[in-house]
């Protein structure tokens, strides 16, 4: 407990993309030493059972389901911090990316409550990984643009796509499929390859490999969370799929 010695301090932590062996050294180090644990939906129960002795809270936030809304959640985090000596924020990803650190380091900054940030693998490098597809290539791409079409409640939505070699979208399902119509639409190739990249790192990982003028029909088949890589980097490698005998493909 925090008791009279002042708010104890919080660790935003990233999770990495979903399997538990992924996470940093420093950041299941600090789990192992939690008091509290604020975790979001995508963070699986294999990296939860790092820290058996924290108080657990979720705080998931997923597309199109009932979530913690950030107010909730920068007020949790703050009153965790009054009670507890080690508080840990526990983000899939990196947190530093499509993450919504900013409301929460902002409500603890606030608040006077100290914090560190431990990064983790964001989902592209992962995603990359797994696909054994690298995002840039000599001769080919040498810029890489991580976008999502995701906005703050009220807004308007993304209506400009990133102008780079290597587009990967975060949160890819129905808002990828507008993302090939718009880049169709302005006259980007059918053929341009496309790799899609179904629950990361994990167990019942799938990865797709696609045009852009078939991506929707492609992504009509996954029902996990998906990440869209699309560009000419990501054209199949000679050997490369022989190498991988579980990849999935259209």
């Amino acid at each position: 407990m925090a008791g009279n010695a002042g708010p104890g301090k919080v660790y935003l932590i990233g999770a990495g993309p979903g399997a538990a062996d992924l996470i940093t050294v420093r950041g299941a180090r600090l789990l192992s030493q939690a008091d509290a644990v604020l975790h979001d939906a995508l963070v699986t129960p294999d990296l939860l059972a790092l820290c058996p002795q924290a108080e657990l809270i979720a705080v998931g936030k997923r597309s199109g389901q009932r979530s913690t809304a950030q107010t909730l959640i920068n007020e949790l985090l703050v009153d965790a911090a009054h009670r507890h000596r080690l508080v840990v924020r526990l983000k899939g990803g990196d947190p530093m990316l499509f993450g919504r650190a900013d409301e929460e380091l902002r409500a603890l900054e606030q608040a006077g409550i100290p914090y560190e940030i431990v990064p983790g693998i964001t989902a592209a490098l992962a995603a990359a990984a797994s696909a054994r597809q690298p995002l840039t290539r000599r001769g080919i791409a040498r810029s890489v643009a991580l976008f999502t079409s995701a906005t703050a409640p009220g807004e308007p939505d993304q209506v400009t796509l990133p102008d780079c070699d290597t587009l990967v979208q975060y949160m890819g399902g129905r808002e990828a499929m507008v993302t090939a119509r718009k880049l169709l639409e302005r006259g980007q190739p059918g053929d341009t390859p496309v790799v899609v990249v179904e629950n990361c790192s994990l167990a019942n990982e799938h990865v797709l490999r696609l045009r852009l003028d078939d991506l929707e029909q492609g992504l009509a088949r996954c029902s996990g969370p998906v990440l869209v890589m699309i560009g000419a980097a990501l054209a199949a490698r000679e050997h490369g799929e022989a190498a991988r005998p579980d990849a999935g493909g259209s």
